[in-house]
């Protein structure tokens, strides 16, 4: 694995290309979601929700009942830019939930607690 400012890097560089209109570059859109992924693992350790980011990544976290079998109880799931946009606080969790940009399922799918995220100790990357 990388290092976190490798990573953090990368999570610059796919929101430097979204706000110009462009989408990343594949490996860079496929790192920077896999960094904020494993922030969020770390923020919020546990195995009650999945969160999906197709086609770039999935992590278990927030701490509660584990799940092993079959499709999770609780998932929340969306796609990579607005994830980043989510993640770093660019996007505010309850607007992008109401207008179905974020598809969730079950009680404990709310990740406003931990959002948003930071990585290698520094704060996430925002427009304010």
């Amino acid at each position: 694995m990388s290092s976190p400012h490798v990573k953090s890097a990368a999570v610059a560089a796919a929101l430097s290309a979204l706000d110009e209109g462009r989408t990343p570059e594949r490996p860079v859109f496929r790192d920077a979601v896999r960094a904020l992924l494993t922030a969020l693992a770390e923020r919020a350790p546990g195995r009650s929700v999945e969160v999906r980011v197709p086609p770039y990544g999935a992590v278990q976290c927030v701490p509660g009942p584990r799940h092993t079998r079959g499709t999770p109880p609780n998932v929340v799931e969306t796609d990579p830019a607005t994830w980043l946009r989510l993640a770093t606080g660019r996007l505010d969790w309850v607007e992008t939930v109401t207008d179905g940009r974020v598809r969730v399922s079950g009680n404990r799918a709310d990740l406003s607690p931990f959002l948003p995220l930071e990585l290698g100790g520094r704060p996430s990357i925002s427009d304010g």
